[in-house]
């Protein structure tokens, strides 16, 4: 029964995460960890922050990592079709409509619509991921942690892996010694 929850929870999260990786996490957030608890609210955050310091699209790793936590290799395999193939088909079936109808004002009214419901989904997990960290580590070292990301990225313009990887070695090397 989990391979098949497997299969139809990247596929939900996938098929309706409009506008890519940023769409489809608060989706796959809510079927890993709210719908079948496959992982923690603190672990889910790990695997996101880890994720985007590799290479490649977020959503398959989180696919390839959660599948191969439920049900080993074969499962790692399952939730990876069940992300990739609906946005494949979608992809293919929607770039020949929309070139057909590149114009139209439906489809400009559409695509400008979709947008403020991905950023509200991406406030909406963030405030979750804030709560779990303010948990975990307390309001002042997240505010700091947060303060020093934004900064590190926004004006020094460091690679977000570089501030991702940092802040694992903060967490590894500082954070047990504080709490200890």
């Amino acid at each position: 029964m989990d391979l098949l929850n497997l299969i139809i929870g990247f596929f939900i999260a996938n098929a309706l995460g409009y506008g890519g990786g940023p769409a489809s996490i608060p989706l796959m957030y809510r079927e890993i960890v709210t719908n079948h608890g496959w992982t923690t609210p603190a672990d889910f955050s790990n695997l996101l922050a880890l994720g985007n310091a590799l290479p490649g699209p977020i959503a398959t790793k989180i696919a390839a990592f959660v599948g191969y936590d439920v049900g080993g290799w074969f499962g790692s395999a399952l939730a990876l079709a069940a992300t990739i193939v609906p946005s494949a088909v979608a992809l293919i079936l929607l770039l020949k409509l929309l070139r057909r109808h590149r114009q139209s004002p439906a489809v400009k009214g559409m695509t400008l619509l979709v947008q403020p419901v991905v950023a509200v989904m991406m406030l909406l997990l963030t405030w979750q991921m804030a709560e779990s960290s303010i948990a975990s580590i307390g309001v002042l070292q997240s505010l700091v942690i947060a303060a020093v990301a934004f900064w590190a990225m926004q004006f020094r313009k460091i690679h977000p892996a570089v501030v991702i990887v940092a802040a694992f070695a903060y967490g590894g090397l500082v954070i047990p010694h504080l709490n200890g």
